[in-house]
């Protein structure tokens, strides 16, 4: 096909095969410029082995299924096979597949070892290819195969998914590897994947085609994405009983760092629902001003967690949000619900850190300790997908330096390099990735050797575009809903150009507030300071007694901390403790005492 033909190309075709039926093969919908750019690459050179690198959300699935379409027309192959990572990834892939002209089936399992004729190949998972690896060679020899390898760099999670992948697919007729982040921090080899010799020793990942985030965003094909990273003091207890106090972003030792974080996650403090709440803000801003049908996200570190923040939601909402837990097997059908549902809010730990798409998805709470790179752009990559130009994506962390660098590098391209001397770990290894997506039922050594006492949160700054924007303000504030009342519908330069004025404004305003005080007056000066420090350690005793209450509480019955909080305010009314008024919490301290 030439490339004229390949830009007029948005129809499909019958083609007739050896037992006289027809199969309908179609070229699917319109492609974007990078999918023509890379199809006419892939359809003039022809290789056995072609890599395509783009950016989540840029429509790699579109590609590789286009790349199917023209193989099996012009007869190269008479089979497909995908592996994807997950088993909700498999019926994706089949789902997508059918409205392209091609039946895949997802469901086929190793035991049966067959599947009908009417389709035209299957899907699987690594673990499974892994589980029977010369039982998918056999079928892959049997029929002239492409094997497109969706996230291709799962293929060195594990010795035995990429031993897996080269015993079942190194004689296949084509090879279609496909992935979002190629990176990896070890020297784990990618199958099927080129390396090229690099001074020094190393060699580095080479993709046949790439299309980073950077030219996805000028293009419109993804959204611009806003970090809203909150700080705030994080205190803790440790098994010896000494308790320590650290600031969240504050330059901390690893350990002291990991306490703090998972202090602020802690849906039983403060950090959580006071991040909640401003994640819910946005929401509905961008609700109201051009995204009607917006959602929300959170990501949880494991399974608990995501219950409990599932019941502050529903609290702070009066709405249920989705819930997506890993060994539910319900967990694929729910996130197609919540995709096709006008529902603000979906909780998950698992499950949508890779390529599930809800392309409505808005605004996102990272409420993970997870700071791999690969983990973490597979998340924002949840957020990004571009459905018309203006809209834009939220995302709230922790103020945590790791975060904070993943977030300001986010259009940074990235190889997979082998050999690398000096390699930085930092707590990034892509072990944490499995750590991230596991189910945790049990505590880890360092939870158990420390205990999260309060977190209160703060509006540390606004990162977009590898800039940094705002000065740190009160949850709460005037200030902080200026930059949660962005409007919904802004474009890259507009979303800069906004977050510019918002950072003059509030420059402006501390600024004409110092001036009005008069010259000299030292007192007059430090009062409002010591006014609002006041108020500020008044609140923090108070939120303090009442947490050190439901922990007793929950020690003497049992119920959870999170189902305290709620009996309170189900008897007591009122907002989260986190927005709670020292009235109201003195309320709820004098009503628990009585329980």
């Amino acid at each position: 096909m030439t490339s004229a033909e390949l830009e007029n190309s948005t129809g499909s075709e019958n083609e007739t095969v050896d037992d006289g039926t027809a199969r309908r093969v179609g070229s699917g919908a319109p492609l974007r410029a990078w999918q023509r750019r890379a199809l006419t690459k892939y359809l003039t050179r022809r290789p056995r082995d072609f890599l395509a690198v783009a950016t989540p959300g840029a429509g790699k699935t579109t590609f590789g299924l286009r790349v199917a379409s023209e193989l099996l027309a012009d007869r190269t192959v008479e089979r497909i096979t995908v592996v994807a990572p997950t088993e909700h990834l498999k019926h994706q892939w089949a789902q997508a597949a059918a409205r392209a002209g091609i039946a895949l089936d997802s469901n086929f399992s190793n035991s049966t070892g067959s599947t009908s004729a009417d389709f035209d190949g299957v899907v699987l998972t690594y673990a499974q290819v892994a589980a029977h690896p010369f039982k998918h060679r056999e079928r892959t020899v049997a029929y002239r195969t492409l094997v497109i390898l969706d996230e291709i760099h799962h293929g060195g999670d594990a010795k035995s998914w990429g031993d897996g992948i080269r015993d079942a697919f190194d004689e296949a007729e084509r090879r279609l590897s496909l992935t979002g982040t190629p990176f990896r921090s070890d020297d784990s080899p990618i199958p099927f994947v080129t390396y090229e010799p690099e001074p020094g020793g190393a060699q580095r990942s080479k993709a046949d085609h790439s299309y980073g985030y950077a030219d996805a965003l000028r293009d419109g094909v993804v959204r611009p994405v806003v970090f809203l990273a909150y700080s705030g003091q994080a205190s803790w207890r440790t098994s010896a009983g000494e308790e320590f106090t650290a600031r969240l972003g504050e330059p901390l030792s690893a350990e002291q760092t990991s306490r703090a974080w998972r202090t602020a996650l802690d849906p039983h403090g403060d950090w959580i629902p006071a991040v909640l709440s401003a994640a819910h803000r946005r929401l509905m801003k961008l609700r109201d001003s051009g995204v009607p049908d917006a959602g929300g996200l959170v990501i949880a570190t494991d399974q608990q967690h995501a219950r409990d923040y599932a019941e502050l939601l529903h609290s702070m909402t009066g709405k249920r949000p989705a819930l997506v837990l890993s060994d539910d097997p319900k967990s694929s059908s729910r996130i197609a619900e919540f995709a096709a549902s006008q529902d603000e809010w979906m909780v998950a730990v698992r499950m949508v850190s890779e390529g599930v798409d809800v392309p409505r998805l808005a605004v996102g709470v990272y409420a993970t300790n997870a700071s791999t790179p690969l983990y973490f752009a597979q998340a924002i990559g949840r957020f990004v997908r571009s459905r018309r130009p203006g809209e834009t994506a939220s995302v709230f962390l922790p103020s945590v330096p790791v975060l904070l660098d993943l977030a300001s590098k986010l259009e940074a391209e990235r190889d997979h390099v082998l050999g690398k001397p000096h390699r930085e770990s930092e707590g990034l290894e892509d072990g944490l990735l499995a750590d991230a997506n596991k189910r945790e039922d049990e505590l880890g050594e360092d939870e158990k050797t420390f205990e999260s006492l309060h977190a209160d949160a703060e509006l540390d700054q606004v990162i977009y575009d590898g800039s940094s924007f705002g000065t740190t303000t009160l949850v709460g504030s005037d200030e902080e809903s200026d930059y949660l009342g962005l409007p919904g519908l802004l474009d890259a330069e507009q979303v800069r150009t906004l977050l510019q004025q918002r950072q003059a404004d509030q420059v402006t305003r501390r600024s004409a507030a110092a001036k009005a005080r008069p010259a000299g007056d030292e007192q007059a000066q430090a009062a409002p300071n010591a006014a609002e420090r006041q108020t500020g350690e008044n609140l923090h005793a108070l939120r303090k007694e009442l947490n050190t209450l439901v922990a007793l509480h929950h020690h003497r019955t049992g119920k959870p901390h999170g189902q305290v909080h709620n009996e309170l305010r189900t008897r007591l009314g009122g907002p989260p403790t986190a927005m709670a008024t020292a009235d109201q919490l003195r309320e709820r301290i004098k009503a628990l005492r009585t329980w």
